[in-house]
């Protein structure tokens, strides 16, 4: 069965108002200009092979098998689209306030989308030394990578003292009796248990965990939270660097991307002029000149999802 195209009716009007050129798929063998061809007339309007070819590049579950049917469903939908549309212009909802910002608010994202990931685009990618070197300095992950079998208490850092924390994680004999410890203090924590490779574990944390023995206890402290974490079984499972090579280019060349974004946007904030009128410049003159971040949540180690997140969150700040 063919996998749901993923995108919405809004998102395919977008595409269809804002996308740039994409290269389509479909059979190479032909060399035809797909931005001329007209695959289906709606009334006055005409949609082209360019448009479907353009939804079908950013489509997920799309295979050479199923290409054509892929096509097919984007058409029906941008044929159905284009009669909404049609209604839409002749009701004059074109000319509707909200419509208005909806429309400017998405050709600013897809502008902003289009600098950012040529910004990234332009970043050169991961050298072998680069690579190599990155494994070579995370062996928990690779040649000494394992999978664990892991019970874990997950307490919020504002619930509780470490000190006192680690006093009776010292003294205790169980997690079961370090549950009952804090459910009789009401300190509130969330529990875990299950098996997870290197990988999965917090980046932050991983060291230590590679460091404990089977049936081991340790509390571990992360910026927001503190883990108190029983090793039950452990089995090693290493990766050599051929293996390991794809996913750490992708992960250093995410890493590369994400710092390009994150000091653009630095600099043109720096070189603007950015002036806050009304309420913004009274909330921003009370708040304190000097707000701390609040530190994220630790990552997973190789962490493809919170790399490409750095795109996502360029374009949130250049709204």
């Amino acid at each position: 069965m063919l996998a749901p195209i993923s995108a919405k009716p809004l998102a395919l009007l977008i595409v269809a108002l804002f996308a740039g050129s994409l290269a389509g798929c479909g059979d190479s063998s032909e060399a035809k200009p797909a931005a001329t061809q007209v695959a289906a007339k709606v009334n006055d309007a005409e949609i082209s092979v360019h448009e479907i070819n353009s939804v079908l590049s950013k489509a997920s579950g799309v295979t050479n098998e199923n290409a054509a049917r892929a096509r097919k469903e984007i058409l029906d939908r941008l044929i159905d689209q284009q009669l909404a549309v049609e209604q839409a212009m002749k009701a004059k909802l074109d000319r509707n306030p909200d419509v208005m910002m909806s429309v400017e608010a998405a050709k600013r994202e897809v502008l902003a989308r289009a600098y950012l990931q040529q910004l990234a685009a332009a970043q050169p990618k991961p050298a072998d030394e680069e690579v190599t070197r990155y494994f070579d300095e995370h062996p928990d992950l690779f040649a000494g990578r394992k999978v664990y079998n892991i019970q874990e208490l997950v307490i919020p850092k504002a619930g509780i003292a470490p000190d006192t924390l680690r006093q009776a994680v010292s003294s205790a004999r169980s997690m079961d009796e370090i549950a009952a410890w804090l459910k009789a203090n009401n300190v509130p924590a969330r529990g875990n248990a299950g098996s997870r490779a290197a990988e999965q574990m917090p980046i932050e944390l991983l060291p230590k965990i590679a460091a404990l023995k089977d049936g081991q206890i340790a509390m571990i402290e992360a910026p927001q939270a503190i883990y108190v974490m029983r090793v039950a079984a452990s089995q090693a499972a290493p990766i050599n660097l051929d293996a390991a090579r794809p996913r750490i280019q992708v992960f250093l060349a995410n890493q590369r991307n994400n710092k390009a974004v994150t000091d653009e946007i630095k600099r043109l904030k720096e070189a603007a002029k950015i002036e806050l009128v009304g309420d913004f410049a009274t909330a921003a003159a009370e708040a304190p000149k000097a707000a701390v971040e609040a530190p994220a949540e630790p990552k997973s180690a190789l962490d493809d999802n919170a790399q490409n997140a750095a795109l996502e969150k360029g374009i949130s700040r250049l709204k």
